[in-house]
């Protein structure tokens, strides 16, 4: 008999019809995904209490500073993720820690010079995530309040301004 005759070729067919009679007629899928219990990456209910409670410390931590009477320098931040600001009260000489930032203000001042009043500040940041060297400033230097593009402050999640010197 040679190969791929007819009668090959035909009792091929006929085997693999036969077997096919005794297959379920069943159709196997994996689970459906359940939306309701997969979490949002982005935010979290949570998150959002943890938030108040901290916006209340900062609030409280500013009455204190301002009672006290110690240098420190007023910013704002953006988190541009998330397109939220916050409000950063940091002493001199101290350093506070936002997010994976570090942020540390050692001189603020103002200046008037002809009409203009601004105000001054060398501040060092350091990005604390684990990607990053800790030893490594992303930002060290000068940063102004009437003109933050003078000395921008770069960095791929947070932006930082300065907006005022207060007890100097």
């Amino acid at each position: 008999m040679k190969l791929g005759s007819k009668s090959n070729f035909l009792f091929f067919f006929l085997f693999i019809n036969y077997i096919s009679c005794f297959a379920d007629d069943k159709i196997i899928s994996s689970e459906l995904i359940n939306l309701e219990k997969i979490k949002p990456s982005f935010e979290e209910i949570e998150e959002l209490n943890n938030t108040n409670i901290e916006n209340e410390l900062i609030k409280n931590k500013n009455k204190d500073i301002k009672k006290n009477k110690i240098p420190s320098a007023k910013l704002i931040g953006l988190d541009k993720i998330t397109s939220k600001t916050f409000e950063i009260t940091v002493n001199i000489g101290e350093t506070t820690k936002i997010g994976f930032l570090e942020i540390k203000v050692l001189k603020c001042g103002k200046q008037k010079s002809k009409s203009i009043k601004d105000n001054v500040a060398y501040l060092q940041v350091k990005d604390l995530s684990e990607n990053q060297d800790e030893k490594v400033f992303i930002f060290n230097g000068w940063t102004f309040s009437s003109d933050p593009t003078l000395t921008p402050f770069d960095h791929a999640i947070y932006d930082l301004q300065l907006v005022d010197c207060n007890n100097v």
